[in-house]
Order: C-alpha cells, then sequence, then structure tokens
C-alpha cells in the first residue's frame, strides 16, 4: 500500500469544521464494507469478467464537443497524458479493470486524482489512483458543499476530502442517497444469492452422484464360509480377472455368485443447470453465447447496449465532473469521452461493413484499416486517407449548387 501514501501527499486533507451531510431518513451517513461473497461462483466471475474485459478495451479521451461535432483535444494535453498513462502503476486498460472490479464486487469504485496548483490555481493533474476505503462518512461543511472523509484498513489517518475532488462510480444507484447498492450503501444480492444457493445444491448434487457411482457396484457371494484370508485372495483373483480381461465376460464355478447392487442415479438434467446459469448471468446482462463467445452480432449489440453503454455513459459523465470545472464543461464544451472498442475486435464481417461505411469520407487512415485486420501499418500510407468525389462538404453545397447553375447558363463557375 506504499502507494496509498504518495496519494495522500498529493491531496489536501481536511479534518475540522465539517458535520454529518444530511440524509432524508436521518441515519448516520456512515458506510463500511461487508457483504456474503457472491464472487465464490465460478458463473458469476466469468459474467463480471465479458462486462469488464470490454470495458477495458475503452478508449478514453479528452475531446471539445461543439454542437454536434466532437474534436479531439491534442495528445499534448495533460488530462489526455492521465487518460493515457493513469499511474505509475497501471496501464489503461489495469486502471478500468481495477474500477470494474470495485464497481461489482461493492457496488461503489472510488477513484482519488491527484493534482498540483499552477501559478494562477489551476490544477495540473498527476495522477488517479483507484483506491479501498473500510469505511466513508459523507459530511458538509457550513455553505453546505459535500466532503468524504475515507478510512483505510492498516492506515492509522483518516483522509478527508471535497466529494467534487473524488471520482465516484454506482452501480445500482437509488436506494441510498449517496452510494450504490442497496440502503447502507451496502450490495444487494439477496435475489442473486438464492439462486447461487439453488445452483450450489444442484452441483453439490451432481458431485454426490459421481462419487456414488464410483463406489461398490456388485458383490460375489460364495456358497461356504470363508476366512479374512481368503477373503483378500478371492479379492485379488477377481481383480486379477477384472484388470486382465479383454472380452467383458469372466467366468465363474458354482461356489460363487455374482449379486449386483442396483441404483438409480438422478442426474440433474442440462435443460435445469442452463436455465439457472442464464437466471445467473442475467444479474450482469450476459447471455451464455456471450459467455462462450460464440454469439451473432445481434446478440452482441443486445450485450453492448443492456450491459456495456451505460456503464460507458456512467464513466464519461463522472470523469467529466471530477477533471473539468463546470464552465470548461457547460460553456466550452470540455468531457471527458470513452469510445468503444476498436475494430480489431470485431468480426471480419463487422470490419468490411464499417470501413465500407466510414472509408469513402475519408474518415479512415489507410494504415487504420489495415490495423483492423491485424496488419502492420506501411510507412509509405503514414497520414493517407482517401474519399469519394461523389461527396461534398455540406457547407459548401449552396456555393456548388452556385457554380454549377452558372455552368448550366453557359458560364464557367468562376465568374464575381
Amino acid at each position: 500500500m506504499g502507494w496509498l501514501k504518495n496519494i495522500k501527499d498529493a491531496v489536501a486533507v481536511l479534518k475540522s469544521g465539517l458535520s454529518y451531510a444530511d440524509v432524508v431518513n436521518g441515519r448516520t451517513p456512515i458506510y463500511s464494507s461487508f457483504g456474503r461473497d457472491i464472487y465464490a461462483s465460478d458463473v458469476v466471475t466469468q459474467a463480471m469478467a465479458c462486462v469488464t474485459d470490454e470495458i477495458r478495451k475503452l478508449a478514453p479521451a479528452h475531446v471539445i464537443q461543439q454542437g454536434m461535432d466532437i474534436i479531439p483535444v491534442g495528445a499534448g494535453d495533460v488530462r489526455q497524458r492521465l487518460l493515457n498513462r493513469p499511474n505509475n502503476y497501471m496501464t489503461t486498460g489495469d486502471f478500468l479493470g481495477r474500477i470494474m472490479y470495485k464497481y461489482f464486487s461493492a457496488c461503489n469504485a472510488w477513484v482519488v486524482p491527484t493534482y498540483r496548483l499552477d501559478s494562477i490555481g489551476r490544477k495540473i493533474y498527476t495522477g488517479m489512483y483507484p483506491i479501498d476505503p473500510a469505511q466513508v462518512t459523507f459530511l458538509e461543511d457550513a455553505r453546505g458543499e459535500l466532503f468524504v472523509k475515507l478510512e483505510f484498513t492498516g492506515q492509522p489517518e483518516p483522509w478527508t476530502l471535497p466529494y467534487s475532488d473524488i471520482i465516484h462510480l454506482r452501480r445500482n444507484y437509488g436506494a441510498d442517497e449517496y452510494m450504490g447498492g442497496g440502503p447502507g450503501g451496502q450490495p444487494d444480492d439477496r435475489a442473486l444469492l438464492q439462486t447461487l444457493e439453488i445452483n450450489y445444491q444442484m452441483l453439490q448434487g451432481i458431485s454426490r452422484t459421481m462419487k456414488s457411482s464410483q463406489n461398490i457396484t456388485g458383490v460375489v457371494k460364495y456358497g461356504s464360509i470363508i476366512g479374512r484370508d481368503q477373503t483378500k485372495q478371492a479379492m485379488s483373483e477377481w481383480e486379477e480377472k477384472l484388470n486382465n480381461n479383454k472380452s467383458g465376460i469372466v467366468v465363474m464355478d458354482m461356489q460363487s455368485q455374482y449379486i449386483p447392487v442396483i441404483r438409480d442415479l438422478k442426474m440433474v438434467d442440462a435443460a435445469t443447470l442452463k436455465f439457472i446459469d442464464e437466471k445467473i448471468l442475467r444479474n450482469f446482462g450476459v447471455s451464455l453465447p456471450i459467455l462462450t463467445g460464440d454469439y451473432t452480432k445481434e446478440q452482441y449489440e443486445a450485450f453492448y447496449q443492456k450491459a456495456i453503454e451505460p456503464i460507458i455513459v456512467q464513466l464519461s459523465q463522472e470523469f467529466t465532473r471530477v477533471l473539468f470545472s463546470e464552465t470548461e464543461s457547460e460553456s466550452y464544451g470540455h468531457k471527458i469521452q470513452f469510445f468503444a472498442k476498436e475494430l480489431i475486435f470485431m468480426s471480419t464481417e463487422q470490419k468490411i461493413n464499417m470501413i465500407n461505411l466510414l472509408a469513402p469520407t475519408g474518415a479512415m487512415f489507410e494504415n487504420e484499416k489495415r490495423a483492423a485486420f491485424g496488419m502492420h501499418p506501411l510507412p509509405e500510407l503514414a497520414g493517407k486517407r482517401y474519399q469519394s468525389l461523389n461527396w461534398i462538404d455540406a457547407n459548401k453545397a449552396g456555393e456548388y449548387q452556385t457554380g454549377k447553375e452558372n455552368q448550366d447558363n453557359g458560364g464557367t463557375g468562376n465568374e464575381e
């Protein structure tokens, strides 16, 4: 936890002049970590991995929105560098993966951006760190500004930070005023736990059935009383006959009789197991085809809209709220946008369709097309884009039409 100290050194820690934040139901807004571990289930961890793996592929970007147009800010921008390398310990994919783990397991993911102030008081961001507080308390000052006191296991000193300086992603937000999850900011997994219990009992039953099928399957009865040594010898002879048997037939004399032990072993049918798995997966917006990787375009689009897109929107809104002032975001259109996965992760058919759609407008570089199919970029294609001459800038359509009319009237189209 050495990096916790690095964060603490880089943020302003407040300690006095604060009281508990108002809560409508009168409860003290103190939240601590707890909960039964639903992630002991392999189905749950696989479902969470399906969503997390897609989020890890996102490309965050600092953009400026002007009307319907989105303009990317240059690579030299401080915030863009921050998005490309959140801290010295994590890549962007690691950073997003860590956020998603806490988002699912605790219904609340916390990120502390660190910064220094320049000569005129502007924030110059230096890093972003996902944190895992053991207890969170919401406070407010005399002006009603919200603060958060964060306490960590093994750290004697809590941090108290303005809520406006902390990125806070909440899953299943609604039951509590400040936190995601159920009342009190705890993960509310009661319904899911019931399904997991049924799934566990079924799997235990299958395990017991498999073990039972390997137990004694028959009894050899002798016509006379035999001692312990004779029993061992008879058993040894039987095992030798079975192990060396090629025909599947064993010859017996009149002194012994084989009596099979009949068992009516009941196995859970595949349809029931599939139903339970699907019921668990639905909690995460994941279907069986997505889990197995054998999905159609329509199935992936449904998964994206149900499970991925809401998280992308939340990420964009929350990172924008913290990393920009109200003036920057509202008046000048600055925002953080998380762009969906690159073409390399699409199916071949999807790549071809996307390239056919974008290439004629000059929206793709030639090397982008090569990269979509896993091909190395070519130096001679660097910076090159091609587009169809059948397209025209919408802002110049009137000029083009006027020139065309002049030509129709016998002019050259160049008259002033």
